[in-house]
């Protein structure tokens, strides 16, 4: 099995003082921006995965959001070049390139730079983004599907083709042959992060594109799983565990309570705060402002539809007791608790990638070493040498 610790690059101070009830204010103004801290996240993430590289971890994510302390990851192409001067064997997963808001030909050009400055070792995941990005580049969110397709055709003839043209709705060109091409052929390795939507999971049947699915619950994973191998073989693809990765929040302890004191008030901020700041995670309220359709979700199960809603009041209402009573299940604690319940999570699908979240909120760096040391120490081989042999 593949190990990737997926690091959202929070902005390393916490900000919840500055919320209003139950939010914290958006746009957040340029006041509240500190540059030496930004300095200081970017720094102390680049020396993290440089540290991951060294203690033999496969790989990093890291992905595209905007405006708000949530990532300071608004490039995840300039990211990726940095981590490529700075370690030698390490993946690196970009999940991903929002393909609806940015000129398809120049993600092109630049992925193939990219997956040259680091010999082969980049990973394009490709995702459609969250409401507020929309908002921010006044992209009309009911484009945001079709934009999406025609963007992913034109950057796989750029890399594929010898010379290309594309004539489409958004985007057109004529006789486009780029330079420097991909290390990797045919073309770099492209994944896709599933939240839920039927027609994503469908888009990635068609292209054979190996998914996430969300870091839900069990039931949810497993529908999107079934349904994801229905649409493979439609499209005469067999579902192996190559095309599955599954997310898992971590801590490591000397115990579940040690786990839940340590990342607790660190989990809290991140679903009270961070998580849907200037953003609408509700699927009733994006299906109604048309970035999502009235049938994304007819393929889950009843019982499963709570989890697939994603209300906003399941994170930013989080009390401690919820955590505690989240941490039960959840791979926090010792390493034997938390390398038996990674396996067990990766069988359950038959995932052969997981990705570690270890610091979604905000951490401090010492810790955020610690956890990634110790885990590599206490974990990581045997995950390594656990082999999924099957899928769902």
């Amino acid at each position: 099995m593949k190990v990737f610790i997926f690091d959202l690059l929070p902005y390393r101070e916490h900000l919840g003082h500055l919320q209003t009830g139950r939010e914290l204010p958006y746009p957040l103004p340029k006041t509240h921006f500190d540059p030496a801290a930004a300095v200081r996240t970017y720094a102390e993430h680049l020396d993290a995965w440089e540290e991951m590289d060294k203690l033999g971890f496969d790989g990093v994510g890291f992905n595209e959001h905007h405006t708000s302390p949530y990532g300071l990851m608004n490039s995840p192409n300039l990211l990726a070049a940095a981590a490529a001067q700075r370690t030698k064997r390490l993946k690196l997963l970009i999940y991903g390139n929002l393909l609806p808001l940015h000129e398809p030909l120049r993600l092109a050009e630049e992925l193939a730079m990219l997956d040259c400055m680091s010999n082969g070792r980049l990973i394009s995941g490709f995702a459609r983004g969250i409401p507020r990005e929309y908002n921010v580049h006044h992209v009309p969110l009911t484009e945001s599907r079709a934009r999406f397709e025609e963007a992913y055709e034109i950057v796989l003839k750029a890399w594929d083709e010898e010379i290309f043209s594309y004539e489409g709705k958004f985007w057109s060109y004529k006789d486009v042959a780029i330079w420097p091409r991909p290390v990797q052929q045919p073309h770099l390795p492209v994944w896709t992060p599933i939240t839920g939507s039927k027609e994503s999971i469908e888009w990635a049947g068609r292209y054979n594109v190996p998914i996430t699915p969300g870091a839900s619950t069990p039931g949810l994973r497993e529908d999107i799983v079934r349904y994801y191998a229905k649409c493979l073989s439609q499209h005469g693809h067999r579902l192996t565990p190559d095309h599955i990765s599954t997310a898992a929040n971590v801590h490591l302890a000397d115990s579940k309570a040690q786990a839940v004191r340590e990342n607790g008030p660190y989990f809290l901020y991140f679903n009270r705060t961070l998580f849907s700041h200037g953003n609408i995670t509700e699927t009733n309220l994006q299906r109604a402002a048309g970035y999502v359709t009235p049938a994304s979700l007819d393929y889950v199960r009843p019982e499963n539809l709570p989890a697939a809603g994603r209300a906003r009041e399941d994170y930013r209402d989080m009390t401690m007791a919820d955590v505690e009573r989240r941490a039960e299940t959840m791979p926090w604690g010792t390493a034997e608790e938390v390398t038996k319940r990674l396996i067990d999570a990766a069988d359950a699908v038959g995932a052969g990638t997981i990705q570690l979240q270890l610091n979604l909120g905000a951490m401090p760096h010492e810790m955020f070493i610690e956890q990634i040391r110790r885990f590599a120490r206490d974990v990581l081989p045997a995950l390594q040498a656990h082999e999924v042999k099957s899928v769902l």
